[in-house]
């Protein structure tokens, strides 16, 4: 009983299992990475996509990618791949529109960076390089910041430090050198960092920082 309770609860929220394939109309864009749509039975569904963090609205290309996504998406009905959920609540999963898989068009579109800390995707790290190489949307811009690091104060301006997957130059906020997972060149520099009172290096606040360096 307390089983059916809690499939009851979570179908009435609107969240999903993770696994879980849903066709839904989507009936709002929030921003350019976040969706919200109605699937069978008048759910609705907060989706986060998955793999991508596209530019704040504060930030530049914020609108730009706010817009993009909701020209591809928005009145249109979709397939969600579910993966997670989020402490927001929120539906994590890949949106497919016609087998096309629109995360992974909003980076190759530059609308959005490669979420590292939660993906590893060949394709969407190769298709982000590609996006940086041709300075497509936000990477038209002389320092793009992580939407990652501007949530946390890094929103300055932004000197060169190095990708640690393409072992290229990329961009991170002035005088926060070592504040940030995008700016570690080790494991030792992110746990010293985290020691030093940067919380933001432990999004999930499990007490390790920087998955991707200490999580290989």
């Amino acid at each position: 009983m307390k089983k059916i309770l809690l499939v009851l609860a979570m179908s009435l929220c609107g969240t999903a299992f993770a696994g879980e394939r849903v066709d839904c109309r989507v009936v709002g864009v929030h921003d350019g990475d976040t969706l919200t749509c109605l699937a069978a039975g008048n759910r609705q569904m907060k989706v986060r996509l998955f793999g991508i963090d596209a530019p704040e609205t504060k930030q530049s290309f914020g609108t730009r990618a706010k817009q993009t996504l909701s020209d591809a998406v928005y009145g249109k009905q979709v397939a969600v791949e579910t993966m997670d959920t989020d402490r927001y609540g929120r539906t994590v999963g890949r949106v497919l529109l016609g087998g096309q898989d629109i995360n992974l068009q909003q980076v190759k579109q530059g609308m959005a960076w490669v979420y590292t800390q939660y993906t590893k995707d060949l394709a969407y790290l190769a298709a982000e390089q590609v996006a940086r190489s041709a300075k497509r949307g936000l990477w038209a811009e002389p320092n793009p910041v992580r939407p990652s690091d501007f949530r946390h104060g890094g929103g300055g301006a932004e000197q060169a430090a190095v990708d640690p997957v393409f072992k290229q130059p990329v961009a991170v906020a002035a005088g926060a050198l070592k504040k940030f997972c995008s700016q570690m060149t080790s494991c030792a520099d992110a746990k010293q960092a985290l020691a030093a009172g940067f919380k933001n290096l432990d999004g999930d606040g499990d007490g390790v920082p920087c998955e991707k360096l200490c999580r290989p």
